[in-house]
């Protein structure tokens, strides 16, 4: 088949070099255009682009894909089908009619289940027990195509949102690799998704990040995993914002009032109305990611209030 690869972030790396080592034909990729970034601010390529670019595909990189002159430059390309991954761009419905197989996307859930922006930190945040990929048709409503076919994965009690991305770029790439497989052998049964199960994945924001210690300690350890390695969850230390890059829940009572961090067995546990947070590994201002033994050696902490 001829294909048009539309992909950004490092997500999409794993399902684009699949198709590089297949049989089939990336005629192009289209990624979002550079973005400046670290602290010169210089413009650098996706990593999508750099490795299109490394695979001699050529590359595009429209700022909307709306105009008539973007939207025939891709039909001239007469490609079979359009793969997308994370592309970060909506296509119109214009983009989505052209090929005669049509669009197929790769979506870091178990649809219906968490359509939209944030499939999954909002899995994990949720405390669901499991996670997968979905491949999916491409239709104009929001992760709301057919489905193709699933990957699962279950959810660990150590998985940040950062281990999960990486392992479900790696499951996405497999299940792209078996629905085009059945494409060509015109095997797929594609599934309506069930309206009553949808569930959606907001955006991730800033605000988000501020822990209420009443909570729960397994409700906000899994919301430590979920925030890293954007936006990382926080809490105040004596004026101080503390960023808390990992953590575990202890099913263990306390008496101290939620918040109250305990250090008396050298650990950095911290009371909740159920159960204890033991933070592993904190950032404060201006300093390095450091182990929770680390910070207790360099700070007197015990019976500190967290807020």
């Amino acid at each position: 088949m001829k294909i048009i690869f539309a992909g950004t972030p490092e997500f999409a790396v794993p399902s684009l070099q699949t198709l590089i080592d297949s049989d089939h034909e990336i005629c192009a990729v289209y990624t979002q255009p550079d973005r400046p970034s670290g602290r010169g601010r210089q413009l650098h390529p996706s990593p999508v682009k750099a490795l299109a670019l490394a695979a001699g595909i050529p590359v595009f990189q429209p700022l909307t894909l709306k105009t008539d002159e973007d939207c025939q430059q891709m039909a001239a390309l007469n490609a079979d089908l359009i793969v997308v991954v994370a592309y970060g761009m909506i296509l119109t419905q214009a983009v989505l009619d052209f090929p005669p197989l049509g669009c197929i996307n790769v979506h870091g859930s178990l649809l219906p289940r968490w359509r939209g922006a944030a499939p999954i930190q909002r899995a994990l945040m949720a405390g669901d027990e499991k996670t997968g990929v979905t491949i999916m048709k491409i239709i104009r409503k929001l992760d709301a195509g057919d489905m193709l076919h699933k990957e699962e994965l279950l959810i660990s009690d150590t998985d940040t949102s950062h281990d999960l991305y990486l392992k479900l770029a790696d499951l996405g790439a497999i299940g792209l690799a078996k629905v085009l497989t059945q494409l060509e052998n015109g095997l797929l049964k594609p599934e309506i998704q069930d309206e009553s199960l949808v569930t959606h994945a907001e955006k991730l924001d800033k605000s988000e990040a501020t822990i209420d210690w009443t909570q729960s300690a397994e409700a906000i350890s899994r919301k430590i995993r979920g925030l890293n390695p954007w936006p990382v969850a926080q809490t105040d230390y004596q004026g101080q914002v503390l960023r808390i890059w990992q953590a575990e829940a202890l099913n263990e009572t306390s008496n101290l009032p939620a918040g109250t961090v305990d250090s008396t067995h050298k650990k950095l546990d911290v009371a909740t109305t159920q159960g204890i947070v033991r933070l592993l590994e904190v950032q404060l201002p201006n300093g390095k990611r450091m182990t929770a033994q680390a910070f207790l050696n360099a700070h007197a902490v015990d019976g500190v209030k967290l807020g």
